[in-house]
């Protein structure tokens, strides 16, 4: 690859892709003449050669697409889709995005950011592992030279896109709330009914000789019946009782262990209501249908609307950071998830309690005022707490070192250097000797590497970024510093920062 000429990515692994295109074309001939033969669309062998022909279309894709970049832009091709080019002078910049596997994997890519602000990804290049990470590097900076070379770029560090910074879109998080929301709204409504449900299965009494027709659906009638057979479902198979000649019906669907409580030959009586079997009884063994009670409901209700909090939160970090660079990392949700657990504490036990709406006495109302007071409280702390701190905020939150005392900060040096050697050091000393990196909290300065303060040059102090990697705490900044010429970050809280700035003499 020559950087400043022509770049042309192609997919890595090319064999095993052009061997699930052949099984792809088998599969579709396959599908094909076993359709012709049987004329059964749902034929096992049918199925099977269709989804192989999916697969094979998919590969057929990935094996044919590729990027390449020149003098004049970007261009993306493959079989299966229409060409498409930019311009350099209509890229704003290049940056790394990056995704999330169900497993908790990242896939890097690169996106593209126009000038009138949509962005685009490249299909090409990949990196899904550390094997391939050096071949992505290589190739995304060669198309950030021909960028700076016959572009413009709007900036020179290369953003990183990950999904704890504010560049991440909100469509996400705003669907699973919505849906989350949309559930609590439907079992809240179906509160009332649950409970008009059981109170009525409740307060049913048995019919008799005077209760007119039309309301035999609403009283007990018992009826005998004989178990023909029984059905123990295994796994997630239901089980079932099945009665002698389908009276008063064939199939009842029963739990495992009331299968179980019958026998074939069973003489027993089932009680219906509302024209379906609530019970079955044998003498010594009883089955009883299941009424879901109003509480349970509510409960469920409310353990959604305070689910739908998490990406809410989300949402609302979103929206606090929207006028930060998109590389920038936002404040972590989690002081909003602790809200969210201290009122299920309170929340949750009221709502099984008292589905309907509180009472009139005292002791209900006393919980639920006291428990909103203290969410209400908590909330305020969150927001205080989430808050977008920049560095000039945390320069008056900065003490003085006391003279004579170690002082033991958590910090470290995301670049190995002589006196942080392959990145040991997790906190810096000041205050009783020369500043030094420590691999432990102290106390003492076992293993410590002193700081070389006279080399190091301060060239500023930021919010965390997505390149600087998920180790670092959301809630740290980074002083950039020059060591005689090779770049070197610092990363630790705010405050802390401050004063190891100031103890370097920086």
């Amino acid at each position: 690859m020559t950087v400043g000429r022509e770049v042309t990515c192609r997919p890595l692994h090319k064999r095993p892709l052009w061997f699930l295109v052949g099984l792809g074309v088998a599969g579709a001939v396959l599908a094909g003449g076993r359709l012709a033969y049987s004329g059964d669309l749902v034929d096992g062998w049918v199925l099977g050669g269709l989804l192989a022909a999916l697969v094979g279309v998919v590969c057929l894709y990935a094996v044919t697409v590729k990027v390449s970049a020149d003098a004049n832009g970007l261009d993306s091709r493959s079989l299966l889709r229409r060409r498409r080019s930019m311009s350099w002078q209509d890229i704003a910049d290049l940056r790394v995005y990056v995704q999330y596997g169900r497993h908790g994997e990242e896939y890097l890519r690169v996106e593209v950011v126009l000038r009138d602000g949509r962005t685009r990804r490249l299909p090409l290049p990949v990196s899904g592992s550390h094997d391939d990470r050096a071949a992505f590097d290589e190739e995304l900076e060669a198309f950030r030279a021909l960028h700076r070379r016959h572009g413009a770029p709007e900036s020179d560090h290369l953003a990183v896109i990950s999904r704890r910074t504010a560049g991440r879109g909100p469509a996400v998080p705003l669907s699973l709330c919505l849906l989350l929301l949309a559930g609590a709204g439907l079992a809240a409504w179906l509160v009332p009914v649950t409970g008009a449900t059981k109170e009525a299965w409740t307060s049913a009494v048995p019919c008799t000789a005077v209760t007119p027709s039309a309301e035999r659906g609403e009283c007990l009638t018992t009826r005998p019946a004989v178990i023909a057979r029984t059905e123990v479902g295994e796994g997630k198979r239901r089980s079932s009782l099945y009665f002698a000649d389908g009276r008063p019906l064939d199939r009842l669907t029963v739990s495992r262990e009331s299968a179980r409580g019958f026998r074939p030959g069973d003489h027993v009586e089932v009680t219906l209501w509302r024209d379906q079997v609530r019970v079955v009884a044998r003498g010594d063994y009883v089955w009883r249908e299941h009424f879901t009670s109003a509480g349970s409901v509510a409960v469920i209700a409310a353990a959604c609307a305070l689910a739908a909090g998490w990406p809410g939160a989300r949402v609302l970090l979103l929206r606090r950071g929207r006028r930060l660079p998109d590389d920038e990392v936002l404040p972590s949700a989690l002081p909003f998830t602790g809200v969210i657990v201290v009122t299920a504490l309170w929340l949750l036990p009221l709502c099984y309690l008292h589905p309907m709406g509180l009472p009139a006495s005292p002791v209900p109302l006393t919980w639920a005022v006291a428990g909103s007071l203290a969410t209400l409280g908590l909330l305020t702390w969150a927001w205080r707490a989430t808050r977008v701190r920049t560095p000039r905020d945390a320069t008056a939150a900065a003490a003085r070192e006391p003279l004579g005392e170690d002082v033991f900060l958590a910090a470290r040096f995301l670049e190995a250097t002589d006196y942080n050697p392959n990145g040991f050091g997790t906190h810096i000393v000041l205050g009783g000797g020369p500043p030094a990196v420590t691999p432990h909290p102290g106390p003492g300065r076992f293993a410590a590497k002193r700081i070389p303060a006279q080399r190091l040059t301060a060239t500023g102090v930021r919010r965390l970024r997505g390149s600087d990697g998920d180790a670092v705490p959301r809630s740290w900044h980074i002083a950039e510093l020059d060591d005689a010429g090779r770049p070197v970050r610092l990363a630790a809280a705010p405050a802390d920062l401050t004063r190891i700035v100031r103890a370097l003499g920086l």
